[in-house]
């Protein structure tokens, strides 16, 4: 779930306050319905009340064993990619690389190693809210070889029955993975 990109932050201040309630009962209601949550992206730059309700969520939700959710707050696609790639290039030229055998020894799946979604299979399906029909920068990597289903409805309105559109959509679809 995409709650926050690094560009919404620049929204005006009353703006950000509603999303934020939002962010935060979001987090409360995916942990009441039993699941984990995983924090993509980088709360630095929200406010102290939000970041100890992502913590607190992803500590309490630490020990569970069903789903988790991927929850996108201070994400941008751009972003993710830049830090995914410092932080290889740092462990590389820890283990003594340099020039040219560090530049050879970035492949992609050390790339994707580093990103916040590691350990995570790549998304089959995308569902962008809000009548949007651009990517807007989520999951620039993982998303290379998923399917898009696009809604009219916003986040906090999206119902059960427009996931149930959007999967017999999606089971409608031949998947080529680029080919």
């Amino acid at each position: 779930v995409w709650m926050l990109s690094t560009d919404n932050l620049r929204r005006p201040p009353e703006e950000l306050v509603a999303l934020y309630e939002i962010i935060t009962d979001t987090v409360d209601r995916v942990l009441e319905a039993g699941y984990r949550v995983h924090l993509a992206g980088s709360p630095q730059d929200l406010p102290e009340g939000v970041r100890a309700a992502i913590t607190r969520a992803q500590e309490d939700a630490a020990p569970r064993k069903h789903l988790a959710v991927n929850v996108a707050i201070g994400y941008g696609g751009r972003e993710e990619i830049v830090g995914a790639v410092r932080e290889l290039v740092t462990d590389l030229a820890a283990q003594g690389l340099q020039g040219e055998q560090l530049a050879a020894a970035i492949t992609a799946e050390g790339i994707g190693e580093h990103l916040y979604t590691r350990g995570q299979p790549d998304p089959d399906l995308i569902i962008r809210t809000s009548g949007e029909q651009r990517l807007s920068g989520f999951l620039l990597w993982q998303s290379v070889h998923s399917e898009y289903w696009f809604c009219e409805t916003n986040w906090p309105g999206f119902r059960r029955v427009d996931l149930l559109r959007a999967l017999r959509d999606y089971c409608h679809r031949e998947r080529r993975y680029g080919a």
